[in-house]
């Protein structure tokens, strides 16, 4: 390593990064390959944007950056420890990528002060282009390239000392710098995230049927739920940890010191009623600077139900039952399966109340399939 590579490493920690590596820039071929195939047998339906042409565009630096010849590749924890569970009532259960402010401004700010600081190491001009993982860039495979990490079989990025809670970011550099050597590491015969998934999602070892994942599901599908897959999702109202929580390499993952990650309010496992009484003012509000915002205030009200019905406490009954009076036809879609999974007199009559009125067919369907499971359950059909 040339006293160049060592100096643009020191100062990329000295920025809070955590993981530092150096790849080249070209093409990443066995990767476009795979994510054209999942692509072709429908893996990505749901995000609109993945398309064959992006599968591409993403394993391509040098179509990124003109002159492309090196990424900096970097890894920063967001590991802040177990949740907070002060919160009282129905809780449920958000990522923990996102417990504060929204990462990818945090990390972009970073790599900005890198890629400054690479200019001024070099001693002459630089062309350099920063990435998260909103941008058309192959992080994971960067990463497992530079020596960052290795591929986990949920198809998360492993590192050394820090598990997969890490995020990843890349800068790509038209200087030419020594490349560091991928890491002999794998995950050998553990299979512990396959088996723990609970919706199948992790179809096989590295392969993610997107349509499947809690995270797709309570994040970037806009519409409803697949009914299958509801009891599924459990408590989750905003992504999943789950092949995360069970993978051995985490458990001894380090806890990062940084404040940005802290939990902030109540965000780890947060009181569910309230949420469903939000306003889009109050939402914005609550979920300022936090990647919840993704999920859009409808989305995330949608995935409140879901979580109400799957805990099946009998005290979420009346707000559940203002939801399916009151609230966007795909929340009371949800609300509706709610009050059917949590049954009783209450919920029963929130149904009722509602059959004769409602306007819209997708919201009938529901409370008549809710009204059908409720009479099941009292007959003894439904356990």
């Amino acid at each position: 390593m040339s006293d160049l590579e060592r100096a643009i490493k020191e100062y990329a920690r000295s920025l809070g990064f955590d993981v530092v590596g150096i790849a080249s820039a070209v093409p990443f071929l066995r990767d476009e390959a795979e994510a054209v195939q999942r692509v072709r047998d429908g893996m990505m339906d749901g995000l609109p944007w993945y398309t064959e042409d992006r599968a591409r565009k993403v394993n391509h630096p040098e179509v990124l950056l003109e002159g492309a010849r090196s990424i900096i590749s970097l890894a920063k924890s967001y590991n802040t420890g177990p949740r907070d569970l002060a919160s009282p009532g129905p809780r449920g259960k958000i990522a923990r990528y996102a417990w504060n402010e929204d990462y990818h401004a945090l990390l972009k700010d970073k790599m900005r002060d890198l890629a400054e600081g690479v200019q001024r190491l070099a001693g002459r001009p630089v062309r350099t282009r920063v990435f998260v993982d909103d941008g058309p860039m192959n992080d994971r495979a960067a990463a497992e390239r530079s020596g960052v990490g290795w591929f986990g079989k949920n198809s998360l990025v492993l590192t050394q000392g820090y598990g997969s809670w890490v995020l990843l970011g890349q800068v790509l550099t038209d200087l030419e710098l020594e490349e560091d050597s991928p890491l002999k590491k794998s995950c050998g015969e553990c299979v512990r995230c396959i088996d723990a998934c609970p919706t199948g999602a992790i179809i096989a070892p590295y392969t993610i049927d997107n349509r499947r994942c809690i995270s797709f599901l309570t994040i970037e599908l806009r519409g409803a739920i697949p009914r299958d897959l509801r009891p599924l999702v459990g408590d989750w109202v905003f992504g999943c940890d789950i092949c995360q929580d069970v993978c051995p390499v985490n458990r001894k993952a380090a806890q990062t010191l940084d404040p940005a990650f802290a939990q902030r309010h109540d965000f780890g496992a947060p009181a569910l009623l309230p949420l469903l009484e939000l306003d889009d003012e109050a939402f914005r509000e609550r979920f300022r600077g936090s990647a919840v915002k993704r999920a859009k205030r409808v989305g995330l009200q949608r995935n409140v139900c879901v979580a109400l019905g799957n805990i099946g406490d009998p005290a979420a009954a009346p707000a559940l039952a203002r939801a399916l009076a009151t609230a966007e036809p795909l929340v009371r879609r949800h609300a509706a399966w709610a009050l059917g999974k949590i049954g009783g007199a209450e919920a029963e009559a929130a149904l009722r109340a509602r059959e004769g009125v409602e306007a819209d067919e997708e919201v009938r369907e529901e409370i008549a399939a809710a009204l059908g499971e409720s009479e099941s359950r009292s007959n003894g059909l439904v356990r």
